[in-house]
C-alpha cells in the first residue's frame, strides 16, 4: 500500500491470490487500480512460486523496479537549508535492521538516508518489508566514501552526531546548542560499531545511558530512542 501511495518507483503488476477475501487486500486492490496498476488474480501455485522464500505474503505480491538511489546533491537539494535530520549508516549489512531504521527514521521524521555503497545493506525488498513500507516514502542517497561525505556536510553547515555505547556524552545531557541547526546522526553495526575514519568526521560521540545488565541495544532500538529524543529536544528549544 505505501509502495503505490508514494510511487516513488515504476510498479508493473498487483498479483492477487485468488480467494483473497481479507478488507486490507481489498482495500490495496482498489488502491492499484485507482493508480493505473494492472492487477492479476492468480492461483495458489503460481502465487506459492511468486512468494516463495517470504513469510507470510498476505495474498499479495506486488511486482515494482528497485527503488531510486539518489546523489547526494539531490538529496541535499530536497531539503534546502531548513533545519533537519539526516541518518547515515556505517557498515549496517542486515536488510532487516536497515528496514527497521527505515521505518523508525520516517517515523521521527528525518529528510534522507545516507548509505555507503559497500558494506550497508541494499534497498532490497526485505528491507522495504522490515520498513513496513516506510522506505518508500524516504529519500536515500548512496555515497562512495562515508568519512569524506560527512566531513563534506560539515562545511556545509551540518552537525554529525554518532550513536556510540562508549562515550562519554550522555544524550539526554546535550547542550541546547547542539541541536541547532541542519544535522546528521551516524549509526553503526551491531558489534563493530563505528569505524575509525567515521569516528574522525564526528562532531558529538554520543551514548544512549542504559540502566540494565545488557551492555548495547539493537541499532534500530537505539536510533528509535536517539531521534525521537532529538525530535523532542529540538521542539522544546523552538518554544523557548
Amino acid at each position: 500500500m505505501e509502495a503505490i501511495r508514494a510511487r516513488r518507483r515504476k510498479l508493473r503488476v498487483l498479483r492477487v491470490r485468488e480467494g483473497s477475501q481479507r478488507p486490507e487486500v481489498a482495500a490495496v486492490v482498489a488502491a492499484a487500480r485507482e493508480a493505473g496498476i494492472a492487477v492479476e488474480a492468480i492461483g495458489d501455485p503460481r502465487f506459492a512460486e511468486i512468494t516463495s522464500g517470504v513469510a507470510n505474503p498476505q495474498g499479495l505480491a506486488l511486482e515494482a523496479e528497485p527503488l531510486p538511489e539518489l546523489p547526494l546533491e539531490s538529496l541535499l537539494g530536497s531539503i534546502g537549508g531548513e533545519p533537519s535530520t539526516l541518518v547515515a549508516l556505517d557498515g549496517v549489512e542486515d536488510p532487516q535492521n536497515l528496514g527497521a531504521i527505515a521505518r523508525v527514521a520516517e517515523a521521527a521524521g528525518v529528510s534522507g538516508l545516507i548509505l555507503p555503497r559497500r558494506r550497508c545493506a541494499p534497498l532490497s525488498p526485505a528491507a522495504a518489508r522490515a520498513s513496513a513500507g516506510a522506505i518508500e516514502w524516504l529519500p536515500c542517497a548512496r555515497v562512495a566514501n562515508l568519512p569524506r561525505t560527512l566531513n563534506q556536510l560539515k562545511s556545509e553547515g551540518f552537525w554529525v552526531f554518532g550513536s556510540d555505547p562508549e562515550a562519554s556524552t550522555d544524550l539526554f545531557e546535550l547542550p541546547d546548542r547542539a541541536l541547532e541547526g541542519r544535522r546528521i546522526v551516524v549509526f553503526g553495526a551491531e558489534g563493530r560499531g563505528l569505524r575509525r575514519g567515521v569516528g574522525r568526521a564526528l562532531d558529538h560521540r554520543v551514548r544512549i545511558p542504559l540502566g540494565g545488565q545488557v551492555a548495547s541495544l539493537n541499532v534500530s532500538s537505539a536510533a528509535a530512542i536517539f531521534l525521537f529524543e532529538l525530535k523532542r529536544r529540538s521542539k522544546l528549544a523552538t518554544l523557548r
